[in-house]
């Protein structure tokens, strides 16, 4: 007879699901927030400008006497 295992799901998680059950919306908040926060159009000109005016990096940062 096999041994039925039950699946573990932690507190942590349950917490989650309860959350996600409470607030249908809840990540399409999170995804709103991440846009007006961290998704931003790149200018790649200005990429660029920033990558060529790189000075590189001596090879001992704390002894450069």
């Amino acid at each position: 007879m096999p041994f039925k295992v039950k699946p573990y799901v932690s507190e942590v998680t349950h917490f989650l699901q309860d959350l996600k059950q409470s607030d249908p919306q809840l990540e399409a908040k999170q995804k709103e927030g991440r846009a007006r926060l961290w998704d931003k159009p790149q200018n790649p000109e200005l990429a660029k400008a920033f990558k060529d005016a790189r000075v590189p990096q001596k090879a001992y940062v704390y002894g450069s006497h």
